[in-house]
């Protein structure tokens, strides 16, 4: 089987690189490493990954100036970055600087690699969801995570535009909070589902004129979502 996607893996942790080039390699992906924000600009340069892990703490050139430096010139290739920082400010620096996800050490590599096929499942797009789409007041430009409801506009999360985008692609069909978490998140699915309820919550403010009575992301008692235009 040739392998299905190139990735990039920015850390100067050799025990941890290690772990994450052998399960990216192991699930037949095309692994290359680098130890420093340099030597990573560097490769980025000679071959465009499909996608980046990269450590926010490097020597030299940090990961957050490597993410954006990708993001400059390759906007659509996902980068996750990978932290041992805890405190949520960091997390939503990141994530406002372009992220398209975050990880934050410890983590298991089964973990990453999860998150890794959710990033590039996003990036390939479901070809039963447009980039912009149209609902009753609402029209949502998936790609760019921006949404207008009635007129007012307000940006969404990656994992709130992924969450839609997958209802969308499934309306009308329900879908488990479980299936939400693995295909979406790329979390195991033992997760509490809290997380996707909270996300669900935090949408139908977005998008539903009376959120406490929503009319597009409907709940199904027992099993999760339903998605109806």
């Amino acid at each position: 089987m040739d392998a299905i996607a190139g990735i990039l893996v920015v850390e100067d942790d050799p025990t941890i690189a290690h772990g994450l080039v052998g399960a990216l390699t192991h699930e037949r992906y095309a692994v290359r490493h680098a130890d420093t924000g340099e030597k990573a600009l560097a490769l980025v340069r000679e071959a465009v990954p499909d996608l980046v892990l990269c450590d926010i703490m490097l020597p030299g050139i940090d990961g957050l100036a490597v993410m954006r430096a990708v993001k400059q010139e390759h906007p659509g290739v996902p980068v996750i970055m990978l932290t041992a920082k805890t405190e949520e400010i960091d997390r939503v620096i990141g994530l406002e600087m372009g992220a398209d996800d975050y990880v934050t050490k410890p983590f298991s590599a089964r973990e990453v690699v999860a998150r890794v096929k959710a990033r590039l499942r996003d990036r390939t797009g479901d070809q039963r969801t447009p980039d912009v789409y149209s609902f009753g007041p609402v029209k949502v430009d998936l790609r760019r995570r921006i949404l207008w409801h009635a007129g007012e506009e307000s940006h969404l999360t990656t994992h709130e535009a992924g969450t839609l985008a997958y209802l969308i692609a499934h309306r009308g069909r329900d879908v488990s909070r479980d299936e939400l978490l693995q295909e979406v998140w790329g979390y195991p699915t033992a997760m509490n589902t809290r997380t996707v309820d909270n996300q669900i919550l935090k949408l139908r403010k977005k998008i539903e004129d009376t959120p406490g009575q929503p009319r597009h992301i409907l709940t199904v008692h027992g099993t999760g979502y339903r998605f109806e235009p």
